[in-house]
């Protein structure tokens, strides 16, 4: 079964970061542009973990943070927290909602990798083999 993963962000180039990073392994990745459609995609998908930016227009990302941690259905899913500001401060806040774990922007693939490899079990998708005859 693929593991599925929710990627939440309004920036479309840090969407695209993460379904690269993602794509040689077997996942399911999901996508949402702010925290509403994050909520309501994962309500509906249920994902294995989730990827959520915390500077999102509609939704904030520590507000959907709260909502999904006040769902029962919802609140044990993992949450790696995708941030710009790498203050102390703003960590220590995000910490304390319940998060996984956090990732600085700009970041690399690798990065992202290790990450969601520390939280849930990665698995390289099988190249399909080639036929004998």
């Amino acid at each position: 079964m693929p593991l599925k993963i929710l990627s939440v962000d309004d920036s479309r180039t840090i969407r695209l970061v993460v379904g690269r990073a993602v794509r040689p392994y077997d996942c399911v990745l999901f996508e949402a542009a702010n925290g509403e459609e994050g909520l309501a995609a994962a309500a509906r998908e249920r994902p294995d973990l989730i990827l959520l930016d915390v500077t999102m227009p509609v939704m904030d990302g520590v507000t959907m943070l709260t909502k999904l941690k006040e769902d029962p259905a919802l609140k044990e899913i993992p949450v790696i927290m995708l941030t710009a500001e790498s203050g102390r401060e703003n960590v220590i806040h995000i910490a304390r909602l319940g998060v996984r774990d956090y990732l600085v922007k700009p970041f690399q693939a690798e990065q992202l990798i290790e990450k969601l490899g520390r939280i849930v079990k990665l698995q390289k998708k099988e190249t399909a083999a080639a036929p004998t005859v």
